[in-house]
């Protein structure tokens, strides 16, 4: 996994560690919430599933899978 570094003003990095230990996760599960969130806001694909249906969807190439439906008996009048 490729690692950068990354600066936090004192005051950021304390905030963020108090909800950290609030939230019983690491640094690290909270950055990756954290950025799975801002590519979701800019409808970035997050993994290679997403990235391939969207690709799918800009090419028209999606089609909804067919529904089944359940035919139903006729409701007899007493």
């Amino acid at each position: 996994m490729p690692g950068k570094r990354v600066q936090f003003d004192d005051e950021t990095w304390l905030a963020l560690d108090v909800l950290a230990r609030d939230r019983m996760m690491s640094f690290q599960e909270l950055a990756d919430e954290a950025f799975r969130a801002l590519l979701e806001k800019h409808h970035r694909p997050v993994n290679l599933k997403s990235a391939l249906k969207q690709s799918a969807e800009l090419h028209g190439e999606v089609r909804d899978p067919p529904t089944r439906t359940i035919p139903r008996k006729p409701i007899k009048a007493p």
